[in-house]
């Protein structure tokens, strides 16, 4: 992945989380709630990103 994408991947997926947290009438907990889910995939699509998952595996597997 080129390092444009990912920086547009990442500016893609803080917009959508300000948009979620500013504009969703919804109660706090859910916020924080869709707000840790978003965050976490994040997460784990950056560890697959950077191939800390595949190399997990390779240990584990």
């Amino acid at each position: 992945m080129s390092l444009v994408k990912f920086i547009i991947v990442l500016v893609v997926i803080g917009v959508g989380m300000w948009a979620v947290n500013t504009y969703t009438p919804v109660t706090p907990g859910i916020k924080a709630v869709i707000t840790a889910l978003l965050v976490g995939g994040l997460c784990l699509w950056l560890l697959n990103v950077f191939g800390v998952i595949v190399s997990l595996k390779s240990l584990w597997g």
